[in-house]
């Protein structure tokens, strides 16, 4: 454990778009990397923010941790459905991590994938240590 507070040495902006269907809950499916960690010591992710695009239908955004092979369920953000229009704003959402979601070497990502089909552009902002 460091003694001293861990900064952010180069702040950054991850994104990906998600759009393949996975309603599996234990990591296996179609997943889209994220962020993958940098070299020691690593990378801090403090928000991540999910935007629709187009119409969306109740579901599920899932978040994994992957490392050596083995990757896991970390977190579930709900989908509420939109049709967005001229006076209607699309689905978002956003998830602030308190102490911040570490990934300690270059073996380590996040991944996500949506429940449903659709396509929802996801954001990470954290960066490098």
């Amino acid at each position: 454990m460091a003694t001293t507070p861990q900064f952010v040495a180069t702040p950054q902006v991850w994104m990906s778009q998600l759009t393949a269907a996975n309603t599996a809950r234990d990591g296996s499916g179609t997943l889209v990397t994220l962020v993958t960690g940098a070299a020691s010591p690593g990378t801090r992710i403090d928000k991540i923010r999910i935007m629709g695009v187009g119409t969306v239908t109740a579901g599920m955004i899932r978040f994994f941790l992957a490392s050596a092979g083995n990757t896991r369920l970390i977190k579930e953000r709900p989908v509420a459905a939109v049709a967005p229009s001229g006076s209607v704003a699309g689905f978002e959402d956003e998830w602030t991590l308190q102490d911040g979601l570490y990934l300690p070497s270059a073996s380590w990502s996040l991944l996500a994938a949506p429940n449903n089909a659709e396509t929802f552009n996801v954001f990470a902002y954290g960066g490098n240590l």
